[in-house]
């Protein structure tokens, strides 16, 4: 084996293929001289046949029988027939064996070297035996008188080194049709190697087994999702990257992309133009899609995406820009309070007493930024997120209204994206001035219902289904050209996914309000051990 390796692939490939070129010519040249030789024997039976029936159904012949010396007629018409028909010995007797005619004259008289019992049982008889002439292929017909008994048979045969003579005739053309095919299979066999050859970019086993190994290493390791699709349109490779940010599972490989993937997934797979950076809605995660066309010698072989999940980074950047609005609400309120220090230091100093009480009193009710919106609410993400969502609604001339009997205790990750992805929509929705209503209702059993209302222009009836499916927006589009149409699928998404509902109706002010109800969560059953 190791000497095997060491042997290119070329030349294994070259030495296999003449191999199989050289046991099918000699096949088939043993074949063809097989058929060859039974057909020259085929054709010396008929004509024996023929020679023994005409010379025993000769009228001369039969007379002579009669004769007191037979031999005297039945030789010179036995020998005359043997030339006419290049046939080795037409040899007539009685019926016991005794010779009438033969080649050799010296031999008329004696019995014949072999039985002769078949054709005298009225038989003819066809095989090769060994005579005085030698080894031939020989016929034996009987002869028959008027009243249908034997009187002597008829014998025709060739030798076989005449049948052997006429095979080596033919096997020199045999041969130069055996070499021919030869050299064209040796040809054809240089040429398929060539072309396995170029087809694999001229690597060997051991090579092509390594950039396996590395490649599957590489895509498997990385942790960006790679998937890759043929020219006509199918899977042709997903690493575990893509299999998990995709929720893919058995294999994929061979299936159609539009039949595997998101539609808005499939749709940049199956686009003419590369995608550099576009958001993508996958399942319940925003994905960040880059798509580049593969060729191969200026010709296209297929599309390759990588994907990198968004999900955490989207949730951390809202809640960065939560807690970068409720800083500067807090700065600007302790600018605000300075402002209040100044006023309560110039009452005091001009000694009026009473009326800096008063403006403690006054300005102390009414605290810019409280430590909760609504007392009811306990969950501390969402409590925060409402804290964070007012300070930037006051900071963008809005007001958002917590209702007081609102109340929530567990926390969550789905209720934390579910509910600032209505409130920032409530808000982009209303205008300056405008007002967000937001009401939390927990269930006994932990089920919660959420609802946001707005007094904007509200959501017409037949848009209602539209706003869910992913990359529908009413916005104006952004300056990277993703980004929008995100919001609501994923909340419609996370919705179904925990069995719940979403619904749109008009608000008692005057726009959009939207209600989402989920069900409480099944908890998982427990496992008793023996």
């Amino acid at each position: 084996m190791p000497m095997l390796r060491s042997v290119s692939l070329r030349v294994q490939l070259l030495a296999l293929q003449l191999a199989i070129v050289l046991v099918t010519v000699v096949s088939a040249g043993g074949l063809a001289a097989w058929l060859q030789s039974e057909q020259i024997r085929d054709s010396y039976q008929d004509r024996m046949i023929a020679v023994a029936d005409s010379v025993a159904g000769l009228p001369s012949v039969l007379d002579a029988f009669d004769d007191p010396d037979p031999s005297a007629t039945i030789q010179p018409l036995a020998e005359l027939i043997r030339e006419a028909s290049n046939v080795t010995y037409v040899v007539v007797t009685d019926e016991a064996g005794i010779r009438y005619s033969h080649p050799d004259p010296e031999r008329i008289g004696e019995p014949v070297s072999t039985d002769p019992s078949v054709p005298l049982s009225g038989e003819v008889y066809v095989g090769t035996q060994t005579g005085t002439l030698g080894r031939s292929w020989r016929v034996k017909v009987p002869v028959f008188d008027a009243g249908g008994t034997v009187i002597g048979t008829v014998s025709v045969g060739t030798l076989e080194s005449e049948l052997q003579d006429d095979l080596l005739e033919d096997i020199p053309a045999l041969l130069a049709w055996l070499a021919g095919a030869a050299v064209l299979g040796t040809l054809g066999a240089t040429w398929v190697t060539h072309v396995v050859r170029r087809r694999i970019f001229k690597l060997e086993p051991d090579e092509i087994a390594t950039l396996l190994e590395t490649r599957d290493a590489m895509l498997h390791g990385i942790r960006e999702g790679v998937v890759a699709l043929d020219d006509a349109g199918r899977i042709a490779l997903v690493n575990d990257e893509a299999r998990r940010l995709l929720d893919l599972g058995g294999d994929v490989t061979g299936r159609p992309a539009a039949d595997v993937l998101e539609p808005t997934l499939a749709a940049v797979a199956t686009d003419d133009a590369d995608v550099t950076d576009r958001l993508v809605l996958a399942g319940v995660r925003i994905l960040v899609v880059n798509r580049r066309s593969a060729t191969s010698d200026g010709r296209p072989v297929g599309v390759v995406l990588t994907l990198r999940d968004r999900t955490e980074l989207h949730d951390a950047l809202r809640e960065l820009e939560g807690a970068r609005s409720l800083t500067e609400a807090l700065r600007a309120q302790a600018h605000e309070f300075s402002n209040h220090l100044h006023v309560v230091s110039g009452l005091l100093e001009l000694g009026r007493t009473d009326d800096a009480v008063s403006f403690i009193d006054r300005v102390g009710r009414g605290g810019t930024v409280t430590r909760t919106v609504a007392a009811g609410v306990t969950a501390p993400a969402v409590s925060a997120l409402l804290l964070a969502k007012a300070a930037t609604c006051r900071e963008r001339g809005l007001t958002l209204r917590v209702d007081p009997e609102s109340r929530l205790d567990d926390d969550g990750d789905e209720l934390v994206t579910i509910l600032g992805n209505l409130v920032d929509n409530a808000a982009d929705a209303t205008g300056h001035g405008g007002t967000v209503d937001v009401r939390i209702d927990q269930s006994a059993d932990g089920g919660v219902r959420i609802v946001v209302a707005d007094d904007g222009p509200g959501v017409p009836v037949e848009r209602r289904t539209l706003i869910f499916a992913a990359g529908f927006t009413s916005k104006a589009a952004s300056p990277g050209g993703g980004g929008r149409g995100i919001g609501l699928a994923l909340v419609h998404r996370i919705v179904r996914r925990r069995g719940g509902s979403v619904t749109v109706r008009d608000a008692a002010a005057g726009g959009a309000e939207f209600e989402v109800v989920l069900p409480a969560r099944v908890p998982a059953p427990m496992v008793v051990g023996p």
